[in-house]
């Protein structure tokens, strides 16, 4: 076979960043831990200093071990220059920012976005100088344009919003923004590049919690960023600059989880879809917010834009507090914490209304997110509907 010839995402998934010469012919890329590297003398230390991220410089420009996870998840972004890894998805998100924007400058972020991107920015950037509002999640290509203003340099989106799910119309708005310079950035945790590679829809930048479906057992922290050619350097050089690095332990985990990441996300999305169904159809269930059901908001745009859904989706309840508190807490097969993307199903009580300023969120009744893990589907829908029962 031509080693030239395009693979497709699985086969991506299993051979990205197994070079030989990080692997001396093992399968995985071992684990290096590294702080301090040395040099035959110093015409090689200087050497090294005039390129030190294209091989062994220091313990925190990398090893072999992380090298090897970024350059995996820069092939499933064609059209990426590389990939920055970051100790959480956080960390991420703010180290991009801060790359791209100076003061003086205007961000622009989805109404539905993760609610410590909205912190950062209301906070830590709001000291720097930098100015951000907030936009509707379903603002269309067409309308975006007229949101921006000189001062505008990035865009910040969330598709689909990490609480009430909306669908952006991703590839309107990057090329709204890029016609008029505009950086434009998505949190692609959600959906990964198998099912929305960003890049490949005219995003520059995408973000991953790779705590979630990456990693897929939830035993590491670790975000990441890929961006196309200029703005990797820039947000690599932020990083570097900020100290920023993931350990190499880490890395070899997350490395681990990326080579099945796409059979269990898989299975993921065929669960949650089923139980999203059977919960529609539940008469104390007054909506599901999963944008594969046709009235999701913006479903015509997942339709068009992503090869299928992954785990994470909501629901509003017939009830009050007390009814979601009792609904909860009767589970036996789902946890109640934060974070998702692991093979163990999660419920948590969300109430996305506290956290808008652009649209308000009129939710038809109390909310919890469901997070469906790897468990038997039948066993799920048959803890939902005992703790359903028992509710109210």
């Amino acid at each position: 076979m031509n080693d030239d010839a395009p693979r497709r995402p699985a086969t991506r998934l299993v051979e990205g960043g197994r070079r030989r010469e990080w692997t001396n012919g093992v399968v995985n890329p071992p684990v290096w831990r590294a702080s301090t590297m040395l040099f035959d003398d110093v015409a090689t230390l200087r050497a090294a200093g005039r390129k030190p991220d294209e091989g062994f410089y220091y313990g925190r420009r990398g090893t072999p071990t992380q090298w090897a996870l970024a350059d995996a998840l820069t092939s499933l972004e064609p059209g990426a220059a590389g990939t920055v890894l970051l100790p959480s998805g956080v960390a991420a998100i703010t180290t991009t920012l801060l790359a791209l924007l100076a003061p003086g400058d205007e961000l622009l972020v989805v109404d539905s976005a993760y609610e410590p991107t909205r912190v950062f920015a209301d906070t830590i950037l709001a000291r720097i100088g930098v100015t951000t509002r907030y936009y509707d999640p379903l603002v269309s290509g067409d309308a975006i344009g007229a949101l921006f203003s000189d001062a505008t340099k990035v865009i910040l989106m969330e598709s689909p919003g990490s609480l009430t799910f909306e669908v952006q119309d991703v590839p309107a708005i990057a090329a709204a923004a890029r016609a008029r310079g505009i950086v434009s950035v998505i949190d692609n945790t959600w959906a990964t590049p198998l099912l929305f590679p960003a890049i490949g829809h005219g995003v520059d930048v995408s973000i991953l919690a790779c705590t979630k479906y990456v990693v897929g057992h939830s035993d590491v922290m670790m975000g990441s960023v890929t961006a196309v050619p200029g703005l990797f350097e820039r947000i690599r050089k932020t990083a570097q600059g900020l100290g920023q690095c993931v350990s190499p332990d880490d890395a070899f985990l997350a490395s681990r989880g990326l080579r099945t990441m796409g059979v269990r996300l898989r299975q993921h999305g065929e669960s949650a879809l089923a139980i999203a169904r059977w919960l529609a159809a539940h008469p104390r269930v007054a909506r599901v917010l999963h944008p594969a059901l046709p009235d999701a908001l913006g479903h015509d745009r997942w339709q068009r834009d992503f090869a299928g859904a992954s785990g994470l989706f909501a629901i509003a309840l017939r009830g009050d507090d007390a009814m979601r508190v009792q609904f909860v807490d009767a589970l036996h097969h789902f946890g109640i914490g934060f974070s998702w993307g692991g093979y163990e199903s999660l419920a948590l009580p969300i109430e996305p209304e506290r956290a808008r300023t652009a649209v308000p969120w009129p939710s038809p009744g109390p909310m919890v997110r469901l997070q469906i893990g790897l468990e038997d589907t039948d066993d799920l829908i048959a803890d939902l509907a005992q703790a359903l029962d028992r509710a109210g």
